[in-house]
C-alpha cells in the first residue's frame, strides 16, 4: 500500500511537478506536512494535512499527487480536519 511507502522528509509534489511541501508523517488517512517557517507558503508556522486520496504514486524520495498543486492546496486541512483558510 502507498501509505506504508511514505516516509518523513519526502517531497510532496502536484501532478504538475510543483512542490506542495515535505512529509512530516502520516496522521490517520492524511499526510501531515512539515511546518513552513520561511514564509514561502501562505500558511506559515503550522502543519497542513492532505488526504491520502490525492496520492497518485510514491517513489524513494517523492510523493506525487493526482492533481495540480494549486488544486490540492484548495483542499488542504488543519489538524482538526477543517479547511485551511487563505
Amino acid at each position: 500500500m502507498k501509505m506504508r511507502q511514505i516516509k518523513e522528509g519526502m517531497e510532496v509534489v502536484g501532478f504538475d511537478g510543483v512542490q506542495i511541501g515535505v512529509v512530516d508523517g502520516i496522521d490517520g488517512d492524511r499526510i501531515k506536512l512539515k511546518k513552513s517557517e520561511d514564509g514561502h507558503h501562505r500558511h506559515k508556522g503550522h502543519h497542513r494535512y492532505i488526504s491520502m486520496n490525492f496520492v497518485d504514486s510514491v517513489d524513494e524520495c517523492e510523493v506525487r499527487l493526482c492533481s495540480d498543486a494549486d488544486i490540492v492546496q484548495l483542499f488542504e486541512e488543519e489538524k482538526s480536519g477543517r479547511p485551511v483558510k487563505s
